[in-house]
């Protein structure tokens, strides 16, 4: 929601809004003068002319239920976004199932370092930008487009980036297939590029015979911008050479770890080669680069253990940071993974169980709901029990979800990880819900 209150903010409109907690976003919100309530309630609305809601928000939300009942407009952050997308020439959308705010991020970083006085919205904290959105006066958005319930079907793109395509959110989908079709869907609303990973078969498979101009990028020279020569160093530096159909446009330094990160930055430089910035560019845009917030983040470093935090929530993005740090040679990789909605622990469990067994220990916590309730009957202990050596506490079942169950279940985690990890080990946080609290609890307490 920050990004859009940015952007409408800076053209002139009067904003108020409500979260059901303090945090850093809020701040940076009231620093530009706009009113924020602590707690979701009817009276909230009054005044408004237009009320817009995020996806996370539960039909039985009292500020929701009073703006569906008062009449005025009521849209969903998705709605708002495809109607700020259409204001933009060239509003480039990155989507794909994985990467999506890593690739958002690097073309943001790139054009900010060339002096563009871009728009960005990002799902992720940009450290160059000061947070995840900015408002330029140019005619270029970059976007972070997400597949979620069909949300980027409500974009209007000009240049799609398009990462990958992969079985995730099965609950709405229902099939790989189904969510082919989505991906097709949304390249068709493009109006004058697409970028596609042309070493991803799902993606080629979907965008097969399309009439829309195509640039690929990918692994080899099969594909139009492609690396060579790759070379890790030092654990999380990497470089490469950039090549375009077989012309060695220059060497890239990268200081974010892992193959998947190679093929994230071959993305963002094709994107930005094609809105015409020089290589140059996007050499020090992509090496100034050190990942967004929450993609394998660096949190700290305390008694020769070295902590570091990850998004994934996915099997596929799971894999590719657990490969990344079992790389970078350290003597144990402990995995503290967090388990995202019972309906993807459900219908993925088996890929999770097989990815989960990368490390050298993998840790799970209790699965976080989210916007669900547990109607599939999954537990952590269902995904425990297909990991050999897997560590967890067994919780009550039948008891309420609350913060007080969570933060004791993070406190078990915290206190083994404190009594077992030794010097020379790497702590991995993974989830997209909070489980990176739980290495900020470990630093503390090693402290």
């Amino acid at each position: 929601m920050y990004p859009l209150a940015q952007i409408l903010h800076s053209q002139g409109y009067f904003l108020t809004g409500s979260d059901n907690n303090e945090t850093e976003t809020l701040d940076a919100v009231r620093k530009m003068g706009i009113p924020v309530f602590i707690g979701q309630r009817a009276e909230n609305i009054e005044g408004a002319d237009l009320i817009v809601h995020t996806a996370a928000i539960m039909e039985d939300n009292p500020e929701l239920m009073a703006a569906r009942q008062s009449g005025i407009p009521v849209l969903e952050r998705a709605d708002l976004l495809g109607i700020i997308t259409s204001w933009y020439d060239n509003a480039v959308c990155v989507t794909g199932t994985h990467g999506k705010t890593t690739v958002t991020s690097m073309i943001t970083q790139i054009l900010f370092t060339a002096g563009v006085d871009l728009s960005a919205y990002i799902g992720g904290k940009l450290p160059c930008i000061g947070g995840s959105g900015l408002a330029g006066k140019s005619d270029v958005l970059v976007c972070e487009s997400c597949e979620f319930e069909d949300h980027f079907l409500k974009l209007s793109p000009d240049i799609s980036v398009i990462l990958n395509i992969d079985a995730d959110h099965l609950d709405y989908f229902g099939t790989l297939d189904n969510i082919k079709k989505s991906f097709r869907k949304f390249a068709e609303t493009t109006s004058k590029i697409l970028i596609i990973n042309g070493s991803d078969a799902n993606t080629v498979d979907a965008l097969d015979g399309i009439s829309k101009n195509i640039i690929t990028y990918g692994k080899d020279s099969s594909c139009d911008y492609y690396p060579e020569n790759i070379k890790h160093e030092n654990g999380l530096l990497t470089t490469f050479d950039l090549m375009k159909k077989s012309e060695k446009l220059g060497t890239i330094t990268l200081h974010v770890a892992g193959i998947h990160n190679v093929l994230n930055a071959v993305a963002a430089a094709a994107a930005a080669d094609f809105l015409g910035i020089g290589f140059e560019s996007v050499q020090k845009g992509l090496e100034e680069f050190r990942g967004a917030k929450r993609r394998f983040e660096k949190l700290g470093f305390e008694r020769g253990i070295t902590f570091v935090d990850d998004y994934a929530h996915h099997p596929t993005e799971l894999e590719a940071a657990l490969n990344a740090a079992m790389e970078m040679n350290f003597r144990k990789v402990w995995a503290v993974f967090q388990p995202f909605t019972f309906s993807r622990t459900k219908l993925l469990l088996d890929d999770f169980a097989r990815v989960m067994q990368i490390p050298d220990c993998a840790v799970l916590t209790d699965i976080m709901g989210s916007r669900e309730k547990n109607t599939y009957g999954i537990f952590t202990r269902h995904l425990a029990e297909k990991i050999p050596g897997c560590i967890w506490f067994p919780q009550d079942e039948e008891a309420e979800w609350t913060d007080e169950r969570k933060y004791a279940n993070f406190q078990q985690i915290c206190d083994y990880i404190c009594e077992n990890a030794e010097e020379g080990d790497l702590v991995i946080t993974l989830g997209c819900g909070d489980a990176y609290k739980i290495a900020r609890m470990i630093i503390d307490k090693l402290k």
